[in-house]
């Protein structure tokens, strides 16, 4: 569903992606692995719109992303959960969730039950601040909001950055599940190697702004790919 093929990305004069290219089907996760400051985040933003490239292309279905603003990309099917979570703090947990509405029709404008199974406790705390939220709470919170929108594509940048292991474990059990269900292409920005493998069906490695390491899960050397991201 996504492909993005050999894209450069400048901040300036420095550049930040180098050719780089990658691709994700629905019912795959494809994970995006390497040490901080790698350019991991960058790719995250070109896919989202938040940041232009310079050079490449990034397609979901076939359809050219490049030139689009953020908003058209999500009404294409495109939701990122960024690193940092980005709740609004000062709105409850069921307003931060109909934010999602935005780029829908009217009739699609309602949160669907899976939000609600999958993180039960948004249910529970709808009238609660986002602000009042523990970490892992925001981050249930931020993956909730991006489901509303109905994504074909669902971009998750280090979803396990500062989060509690029994909240790692839920967000884990809840992209098995969304993978499970055949009908939406997944990329994991990973830190947390073990995290990454027990849930990626493709990786790539990042290393300066580059794709050095490729494959799927079954052709992979653990043990390269571990040296690669060790800080």
């Amino acid at each position: 569903m996504l492909n993005v093929e050999a894209v450069d990305l400048h901040y300036g004069a420095a550049q930040a992606l180098r050719k780089v290219s990658l691709s994700a089907t629905a019912g795959r996760v494809t994970a995006v692995l390497g040490r901080n400051g790698v350019g991991k985040t960058s790719l995250m933003r070109a896919i989202a719109g938040l940041q232009p490239i310079s050079g490449g292309a990034i397609r979901l279905d076939g359809d050219d992303l490049v030139g689009l603003a953020p908003y058209e990309r999500v009404r294409r099917g495109v939701a990122i959960v960024p690193q940092g979570r980005e709740i609004f703090p000062l709105l409850t947990v069921e307003e931060n969730l109909l934010t999602g509405f935005a780029t829908l029709r009217r009739a699609d404008r309602y949160v669907p039950d899976m939000v609600y199974d999958l993180f039960p406790v948004l249910k529970d705390m709808l009238r609660r601040r986002g602000g009042d939220l523990s970490g892992g709470q925001q981050q249930q919170l931020a993956i909730g909001r991006a489901l509303v929108t109905r994504p074909r594509l669902l971009v998750l940048d280090e979803p396990t950055e500062g989060i509690q292991p029994s909240i790692i474990k839920d967000i884990g059990h809840a992209i098995a599940f969304l993978r499970r269900q055949g009908n939406m292409a997944i990329v994991l920005v990973e830190q947390y190697f073990d995290f990454a493998k027990d849930l990626a069906d493709d990786f790539v490695v990042m290393e300066r702004g580059e794709v050095v390491m490729s494959g799927d899960r079954d052709g992979m050397d653990e043990e390269a790919v571990r040296g690669k991201i060790a800080v």
